[in-house]
C-alpha cells in the first residue's frame, strides 16, 4: 500500500508509476486527484472534529461557571449548544471514518510503484533476458512432453483426479510420487543448510488480514479458494431469503460484503439486522458471520511474509530469512484454455517458497542473493535455464521488481517460468504494518519484504521428465536426487 504523505507531496510521483503500469495518464491523473480529494476531507474533518471536541469540552466547563454565577440563562443556552455538538460530533466522526476508509480501500487496490531500473513495456514480450545457465540437453530423438511420459509410465493419471476432484488435478504414483517428494526434499534441504533460511512449518489456512498483508485481498480474491462455510449448514441463505423476504436486498449485501472479505461492511450489516430477526436467528446469524474467512494459501509467502506482522524489529535482527515447503492452492481464474494439458497450471501444487525481511538499504542485494538460491538447485540439477527482468507490464501487483527464472522444457521447445523472485519494497510493510527500529534512531522504519519461489516442486518434476528422458520412455534420475529416491537411478515402467 502507497503513503498517502508520499502521495499528498509527490502526486506526479504516482500518476508517472501508474502509467508506467498501463494506466492512461488521464485516468491516473484523475485516479490520484480522487485520493488527494478523500484525504483532504478526511483531514479536515479531523481538524474540525477536534475544534468541536475541544468546544463541547470548553462549553461544559462554563455551564458550571454560569450556573454557579446564577446565570442559569447563559446555562441553559451553553446546554443547549452543548447538546447540538452531541449530535454533530458523532455524525462527523461517522463522516471521517467513512473518508478513510475509502481512502484506504483505493489506496489497496493500487499496485507498487515500479523501481526506476525496471523496463518499461507492455507484456511478457517486452521483458528483457540477462543471463543464460547451461545448455540445452541434446537429445538424439523427438522428445516428448512430461505428460506424454507419465501417463506411458502409467504412474501420472490426469483422469483419476478428475474423478476426485476435477479438472487441474493429478494423481502421481509409485517412483513419480516419490520424485516429487525427493525434489521438495531436496529444494529445503539445500536452502536451509547452504543458504541459512530458516524452515518454517505454516499453517495452509489464513486469515482476512494474512491475505491482505501480502496483497492477495481484495484485488485478487477471485484467483483465491476460500474454505469456510458462509453460514451455519442449519441456517444456510435460502433459510434466511423465505423467512425474511423483505430483507433480500440486505442477504445481498451481506453476501457481497463477505466475498469481498469487508469485515467491518459485514459487521455493520449483522448489527444492523438487530432486532428485526428473531433472538435466535440474529445470533445464528452474529455467530456465523463474525469469524473471519479463512483462505487456503496460495503461496507460502502469505504465512511466511507475515510473521513479522503488527511488530517493531530491531535493526540486528535484521535480514531474516524464511523458507517453506507446502501445498499451495489456486483458482487460475482467468486461464481457460491455458496449459490445459499437464502440471504447469494446477490448483493443487507443492512449491518451496523462500521470503527475506530486510532494510531498505539491503533489499536490491538481497533480492540478488535469492536469485542466486533459486539458480543453485536448478544448477545442482543441472537444468538449463535463463533468467528475464519482468517489464512494468508484466509484474505482479505488489512488486517493485521482479526476476524470472524459465527453465527450458524440450518437450515444449519453450522456456517456461519455474521461479519468480520480487522485491516488494516496503508495499507490504505498510499493509502488515511491519517495522524496525534503526540502530540509534528513535523512531521506527518499514521493513523491505522480498518473496520468491526456490522453486516449483511441480514445474522443476515436469524439467526433470522432459530434459531426462530416454527414447524407451524411461527416465534417469538426476544425480543429486538419487540419495533421495533410495538409490534409484531410473524411472520405469512398473
Amino acid at each position: 500500500m502507497h503513503d498517502i504523505k508520499w502521495i499528498r507531496e509527490e502526486p506526479q510521483g504516482l500518476v508517472e508509476a501508474l502509467v508506467r503500469r498501463g494506466t492512461v495518464a488521464a485516468e491516473a491523473k484523475t485516479l490520484v486527484d480522487g485520493l488527494l480529494a478523500l484525504d483532504e476531507r478526511r483531514r479536515s474533518g479531523i481538524v474540525k472534529l477536534e475544534e468541536l471536541q475541544a468546544r463541547r469540552n470548553a462549553a461544559s466547563k462554563e455551564i458550571g461557571a454560569a450556573k454557579k454565577a446564577g446565570d442559569n440563562s447563559r446555562a441553559e443556552l451553553l446546554m443547549a449548544e452543548v447538546a447540538a455538538l452531541k449530535t454533530d460530533i458523532p455524525a462527523l466522526e461517522g463522516d471521517v471514518k467513512a473518508a478513510e476508509a475509502e481512502l484506504n480501500g483505493k489506496l489497496a487496490a493500487i499496485p507498487n510503484a515500479p523501481l526506476a531500473i525496471v523496463p518499461d513495456g507492455t507484456d511478457e514480450h517486452d521483458n528483457v533476458e540477462i543471463a543464460k545457465v547451461g545448455e540445452k540437453r541434446s537429445l538424439a530423438f523427438a522428445p516428448k512432453q512430461h505428460f506424454e511420459l507419465g501417463e506411458a509410465l502409467g504412474q501420472m493419471d490426469f483422469e483419476l483426479a478428475a474423478k476426485l476432484s476435477g479438472a487441474r488435478f493429478v494423481v502421481l504414483k509409485n517412483r513419480l510420487a516419490r520424485l516429487e517428494r525427493a525434489i521438495g526434499q531436496f529444494f529445503i534441504d539445500t536452502h536451509t543448510e547452504e543458504h541459512g533460511y530458516t524452515e518454517v512449518a505454516p499453517p495452509i489456512l489464513v486469515n482476512d488480514e494474512a491475505m491482505f498483508g501480502t496483497a492477495q485481498l481484495p484485488k485478487f480474491r477471485n484467483d483465491q479458494f476460500r474454505a469456510d462455510a458462509i453460514v451455519e449448514a442449519t441456517h444456510d441463505w435460502d433459510y434466511f431469503r423465505e423467512k425474511y423476504p423483505e430483507l433480500r436486498a440486505t442477504w445481498r449485501d451481506i453476501l457481497n460484503a463477505r466475498l469481498g472479505a469487508e469485515q467491518d461492511k459485514v459487521d455493520g450489516l449483522v448489527h444492523e439486522l438487530s432486532g428485526r430477526l428473531s433472538t435466535e436467528d440474529w445470533a445464528a446469524l452474529h455467530d456465523a458471520m463474525s469469524g473471519r474467512n479463512l483462505w487456503l494459501i496460495p503461496t507460502a509467502e502469505v504465512p511466511l511474509t507475515n510473521l513479522v506482522r503488527e511488530s517493531i524489529l530491531s535493526e540486528e535482527e535484521l535480514p531474516l530469512r524464511f523458507t517453506a515447503l507446502t501445498p499451495c492452492f489456486r483458482a487460475e481464474a482467468g486461464s481457460a484454455g491455458r496449459d490445459t494439458r499437464g502440471m504447469i497450471r494446477q490448483h493443487q501444487f507443492n512449491k518451496v517458497e523462500m521470503v527475506s525481511i530486510t532494510t531498505p538499504e539491503a533489499s536490491l542485494d538481497e533480492q540478488e542473493r535469492m536469485l542466486a538460491c533459486a539458480q543453485a538447485v536448478l544448477k545442482k540439477l543441472d537444468l538449463h535455464h535463463r533468467v528475464v527482468t519482468l517489464c512494468t507490464g508484466d509484474m505482479g501487483f505488489a512488486s517493485a521488481r521482479t526476476f524470472d527464472i524459465e527453465v527450458w522444457l524440450p518437450g515444449q521447445n519453450a522456456y517456461r517460468e519455474i521461479s519468480s523472485v520480487s522485491t516488494c519494497t516496503d508495499f507490504q510493510a505498510r499493509r502488515m504494518n511491519a517495522r524496525y527500529r534503526p540502530a540509534g534512531a528513535k523512531q521506527p522504519r518499514f521493513v523491505h519484504t522480498l518473496n520468491g519461489s526456490g522453486v516449483a516442486v511441480g514445474r522443476a518434476m515436469v524439467a526433470i521428465l522432459e530434459n531426462y528422458q530416454n527414447e524407451d520412455g524411461s527416465v534417469t534420475v538426476p544425480d543429486v536426487l538419487v540419495p533421495y529416491m533410495g538409490e534409484v537411478r531410473r524411472i520405469e515402467r512398473a
